[in-house]
This record gives C-alpha cells, sequence and structure tokens, in this order.
C-alpha cells in the first residue's frame, strides 16, 4: 500500500492574545507606562484567557495526485495550516509529515524579493525548490509565457502591480515541478481569463501530471470543479472530510445555519415603493441548501398578503451577481387570483435558466402586467434568495470552464444554415 504524500497528525496551534514578554517597542512602552502608575502586571499571558487556537487536533491524509479542497468560514484556520504545511509557521502540538518538494503561493509577492528581477525571482524560487540552474532554464521560457510578463521581466517586481504578481508567482510555484503546490485564495487578485488559466493548470498538474494540489477557495463551483476530495474547518478543528460534494453541504449549512434558505421580509425596507395591494411576506427554496446545478430548474416559493381582492397577478423576478450586476429579468406566463384580507403561498418556477457557476440573488415582485403590456408593482423585495450555481455532471466543457467576461447566461448552441453558394470568379 502506497504512502500518503502529507500526513497531518493531532496538528495544533496557539496564539497569545496581548503577550507580554517579548522584547518589542510596544512591550517596553506598556512596562514604561505600567511603572509610572505603579502596576506593573508582571502576570504570565499564557493562561486559557489569553489563548487563541487557530487549529486544534487536526488530523486528514492527503494522496499522491490529489487535489485537496480546504473549505471554511474566515478565521477558520485555513491560512494558519497552509502556513505550517509551507514550513512558514510551526504547530504548537502534532506533526505533519510531506513527502516531497512544496510550493506555496499564500500571498502575494510571497517569496519574491522586491529588489531582484522576475528573472532573478525565477532562478531563486528554482534554488529554493533545490532546482538546478539547467532544470530551471528549461522552464523558464514557459513560465514567462505563462505569466504574460515578456516585457517586464527584467523589472524588479517591487514595481509590478498586483495581478503581476500573482500571475509571475503562479507561473513559477506551477512549472518548476514540486511534487506538492499549495494555493491560497490568492488567486481572486489576477483577472477572471487568468483564473480560469490557473484552474486549468491545476487540473493538468493534478491529472496529468500526477502532482498533489492543495487548495483554499471560497468559491464553491471551483471547488466542486478541481477537487477529489475535501477538508472542512470550522473554530480551528476538522468537522468533515470527504467527497466534495457533502463538504460544500457541510460548509454551507453551517456557514448559512439555514438562514439562506427562507428569508423572512416583513420588515425589511422596500426600495421601489408599490401600491402594496399584496405584500410579499417571506421567500424560501423548498431546498436543504440554497445550491443549483447549471442544467436544473431554479425554483422558490413565495408567501404574500392581499390587502384588497386582485385578480391576474403575476411574479417577475431579476437575478443578479455576487456584486450586484444585473443578469436578466422574467415574468410569470401564469397569473393567479387573490382574495382580500387573505395569505396565500406560490411556487415560482424558472425552467432550466443557464446561469455560469457562480454566486447570485434575486429580487422579486409581485404585481400585474408584463414587459410586454406594462407591468404594476405591488410590492418588490430586493437582494434576496442568496443562491449558487454549480456545474452539472457531464457538462465540464461546456459549463464549468465558462468565463465571467462572456456573460453569466449560457445560451443554447448556434444553428447555422448555408443560404447559398457559388463558384468562385478566376
Amino acid at each position: 500500500m502506497l504512502k500518503s504524500i502529507i500526513d497531518v497528525r493531532g496538528l495544533s496551534k496557539v496564539y497569545y492574545l496581548d503577550q507580554i514578554g517579548a522584547s518589542t517597542l510596544r512591550n517596553e512602552f506598556r512596562r514604561f507606562i505600567g511603572h509610572v502608575k505603579g502596576s506593573v502586571n508582571q502576570r504570565s499571558r499564557r493562561d486559557d484567557e489569553g489563548q487563541f487556537w487557530a487549529l486544534k487536533d487536526v488530523s486528514f491524509d492527503v494522496e499522491a495526485g490529489k487535489v485537496i479542497g480546504i473549505i471554511g468560514r474566515n478565521g477558520a484556520g485555513k491560512s494558519t495550516l497552509l502556513k505550517i504545511l509551507s514550513r512558514i509557521t510551526e504547530p504548537t502540538g502534532g506533526e505533519a509529515l510531506i513527502r516531497g518538494r512544496v510550493a506555496s503561493l499564500l500571498e502575494v509577492g510571497t517569496g519574491f524579493h522586491g529588489d531582484l528581477s522576475g528573472r532573478e525571482n525565477i532562478f531563486l524560487n528554482g534554488a529554493i525548490l533545490g532546482m538546478t540552474v539547467l532544470e530551471i532554464r528549461k522552464k523558464f521560457d514557459e513560465i514567462v509565457a505563462f505569466a504574460e510578463i515578456e516585457k517586464f521581466i527584467d523589472t524588479p517586481v517591487k514595481r509590478y502591480s498586483s495581478g503581476m504578481y500573482v500571475r509571475l508567482a503562479f507561473a513559477v510555484a506551477a512549472h518548476l515541478e514540486p511534487e506538492i503546490l499549495i494555493i491560497d485564495e490568492v488567486l481572486a487578485v489576477g483577472d477572471q481569463q487568468f483564473q480560469k488559466k490557473c484552474l486549468g493548470k491545476m487540473q493538468d498538474v493534478s491529472s496529468r501530471e500526477g502532482r498533489t494540489v492543495l487548495l483554499v477557495s471560497h468559491t464553491m463551483p471551483v471547488i466542486l470543479q478541481l477537487a477529489h476530495r475535501c477538508v472542512v474547518l470550522d473554530n480551528g478543528r476538522v468537522t468533515f472530510t470527504g467527497a466534495p460534494e457533502k463538504a460544500v453541504e457541510v460548509y454551507l449549512s453551517g456557514a448559512r445555519a439555514g438562514s439562506s434558505v427562507r428569508f423572512n421580509v416583513e420588515d425589511t425596507p422596500r426600495k421601489y415603493v408599490g401600491t402594496f395591494a399584496a405584500k410579499i411576506i417571506e421567500l424560501w427554496f423548498s431546498r436543504a441548501l440554497p445550491i443549483f446545478q447549471a442544467t436544473e430548474d431554479f425554483c422558490f416559493v413565495v408567501k404574500f398578503r392581499a390587502a384588497q381582492r386582485i385578480s391576474n397577478a403575476r411574479v417577475s423576478m431579476t437575478i443578479l451577481t455576487s456584486d450586484g450586476t444585473p443578469v436578466g429579468s422574467c415574468f410569470s406566463d401564469d397569473s393567479i387570483n387573490l382574495d382580500a384580507d387573505c395569505e396565500g403561498e406560490i411556487e415560482v418556477c424558472l425552467p432550466r435558466p443557464g446561469l455560469a457557476p457562480g454566486a447570485y440573488f434575486c429580487g422579486v415582485a409581485i404585481g400585474k402586467g408584463s414587459h410586454k403590456t406594462g407591468h404594476v408593482d405591488f410590492d418588490v423585495v430586493l437582494e434576496t434568495l442568496q443562491f449558487e450555481v454549480c456545474a452539472a455532471e457531464g457538462e465540464a466543457t461546456a459549463v464549468s470552464h465558462w468565463c465571467q467576461q462572456w456573460g453569466r447566461i449560457v445560451f443554447n448552441d448556434l444553428s447555422l444554415r448555408q443560404l447559398n453558394e457559388e463558384p468562385a470568379s478566376v
């Protein structure tokens, strides 16, 4: 049986908050102030009250040639774990056995010397990984081409933009043939086209070159697309290890605590004032988690209260990306009749909207009419129904590699019909 390439056993890391004892200007100043007041506190801060456990008894294995997603909320311990595995930070307890060379991309500029040029930093990083000059030269042109910084390769990297930094850093980490590649959320600094390029490279590194990738990301479609297995961290502890689909469910259920599937909007301020002949009270998804595959229908429930009898009421909806960019709007073809002083529920379904993977939210309205006839809104609720779209199985080439610069809707394939054909003139 082959050994795993990474063995993490009981890994823990504690930080001492407001620790007094280190010889720093700040602490010396505090001692001085305490002496003036006659209240020098000599008590050690190494007690439970002053401790913060960034990691606590973390254990898992990583098989060679696999992509491992590490997910969790901010402060869960993800970056601390990667720093320990990268030998940047020492653990307080436990051990991490690593069998192979490690290349890390944790923060913009990590591992680079600002006064050295891009060319010199490539050779510096290769030397740190234990590569010979000849080995680095064989990869040099490929690294520069991937990073797309040919014009600036001999410029000191301290003059690079953050995007240029990331492009070169990723190219160096991915091409200098480490057995283990560790990537934090730093790729979010790059533009969308380069992010797509990096995702493709990570797939190649794992599937074709047999190298191991540890990836931290808050973008669940990326995790579902790339990872073979996931580790979920919460408050410094491992809460789940296993299949990415289940890991994402565990992460989202903990991170959103159920609030993301049910939205009570009774007291929500309305940006657009309607007639309030009917009012939206609550919205919810009829599923445990707000995750939809790219090929399935998008459905939710609207609970309303009518102030008067209304005939032919319709529901409309606008879908927006997580940054507030409108994707598209739609009106219901069907209409309903509402009795005065009553409450009711409407199930609304948008058949196969064809959204690219990503995070979205909705604005929902109840009213009369449509975009064709003109419409009157009774009530409009904004920034509700947060949800995510992930690539469906079998849609990897069509959807999961979608570039956001192309837009957020995946239309059906174009059809072509040749109208005529004439012989070419001589």
